[in-house]
């Protein structure tokens, strides 16, 4: 586990070489011959990468860090609270517990939670991170974690999974069935073991594809932080068969904006309309849900065209995304674009639209960034349009 990082001097020169060229300070000599120059190295590189995504571990002594691929892979602390006010009851098993920041949260609201790792170099590491963290409720196991759950062979309130994808298929369509433990196939032992499953993917798996392999899902949370989608979660319940619920999340610096749904394909229709005073943007968690109509209906806003995903109204309202006021809304001619947006500065979004923001951007010779947005998009009637706006939110 290198104990030899531990060494306040070795642990002095991470601290303070936080941030610095990682380049430059590898053709350095290594101050500390009994040390590995490269577990210094992978030390103030991983540790530098949690400096905002793991601020509690940064901020703790003699916390020992994994490889950069780790702490890139792992959930970010503000993602794993969130985690954490899913589950409920006495006793929780992750079977991939990876650097435990899912589980250190989970531990906040459970008695009992075990963290199973197959890479025992990793598993030694997070226990005693664990204990600098000064959490006692966490038991590691080091080995394949459907054989600790047959070994350990007791009923858990929750079963944790965050399965990784194998390697062999990485130029595949991502699917469930591909990664490690395989899920689909695993269900029903798993459910032996549990009735409450919690599943987490990368956003990069498409909902729809998700539900054709797993079963008795309750519930799909699509988490984003700061607008950019991080990860979905899968809440199963043994012998669950009703409706799902969609809940989308975005995390913002002082709120939560969540909007959720009913998966049903019965659902409203939306209204139509051409834009009004306000153009509202769904944030990435609603766009990834697919809950285009649902979003319009339950804001009671108009959208501007069945593939656009934008939507207007004349009264402003709070809505989860960006909202901005329409200042001029105008047909996509070579007058108008001439007259409007030729040789100005403005930030550029395309909706339903045929052409590419970098398209876009080198025909009518407009520079980016500044305080106008224009939106290229298409409306109610099939037409080409650019709204020129100015953002509220």
């Amino acid at each position: 586990m290198g104990l030899n990082l531990l060494n306040p001097e070795v642990q002095n020169f991470i601290n303070e070489s936080i941030d610095k060229n990682l380049a430059k300070l590898a053709l350095q000599k290594n101050p500390f011959p009994e040390v590995d120059w490269i577990l210094i190295l992978n030390q103030i590189e991983s540790k530098t990468k949690s400096k905002n995504k793991l601020p509690n571990w940064f901020t703790t002594k003699n916390i020992i860090y994994p490889n950069k691929i780790s702490i890139e892979q792992t959930s970010s602390e503000k993602t794993a609270f969130y985690k954490a006010g899913i589950v409920s009851g006495e006793s929780l098993i992750d079977l991939t517990g990876g650097f435990g920041i899912d589980d250190y949260y989970f531990a906040k609201n459970m008695n009992t939670v075990v963290h199973c790792e197959i890479n025992t170099e990793l598993s030694n590491i997070v226990k005693h991170n664990f204990e600098q963290l000064k959490t006692k409720n966490i038991s590691c196991h080091s080995g394949d974690s459907l054989d600790i759950l047959t070994i350990l062979n007791a009923k858990w309130d929750w079963i944790y999974i965050d399965p990784s994808r194998r390697n062999d298929v990485k130029g595949k369509v991502f699917m469930l069935k591909d990664c490690l433990p395989n899920v689909p196939e695993n269900l029903d032992f798993l459910f032996q073991y549990s009735d409450s499953i919690l599943i987490k993917t990368a956003p990069l798996l498409d909902i729809a594809a998700g539900l054709t392999e797993l079963k008795n899902v309750k519930t799909i949370h699509i988490v984003a932080v700061e607008n950019e989608v991080k990860e979905l979660l899968w809440e199963l319940q043994n012998h669950y068969h009703g409706k799902i619920e969609i809940k989308t999340v975005n995390i913002l610096k002082e709120k939560k904006d969540i909007f959720e749904f009913i998966l049903d394909k019965n659902k409203k229709s939306p209204t139509y309309s051409l834009p009004q005073k306000y153009l509202y943007e769904p944030n990435s968690a609603i766009m990834k849900s697919g809950g285009f109509d649902e979003v319009g209906i339950f804001y009671n806003l108009n959208k501007l065209h069945k593939h656009s995903h934008l939507y207007t109204n004349s009264k402003l309202i709070a809505f989860p995304g960006r909202v901005f006021e329409i200042v001029n809304s105008i047909p996509y001619h070579k007058n108008e674009m001439k007259t409007f947006l030729e040789n100005k500065q403005a930030n550029i979004t395309t909706r339903n639209f045929p052409d590419t923001v970098e398209s876009i951007r080198k025909k009518w010779k407009i520079k980016e960034g500044g305080n106008q947005y224009s939106f290229f998009t298409t409306d109610e009637n099939d037409n080409k349009i650019v709204l020129i706006c100015k953002k509220i939110q």
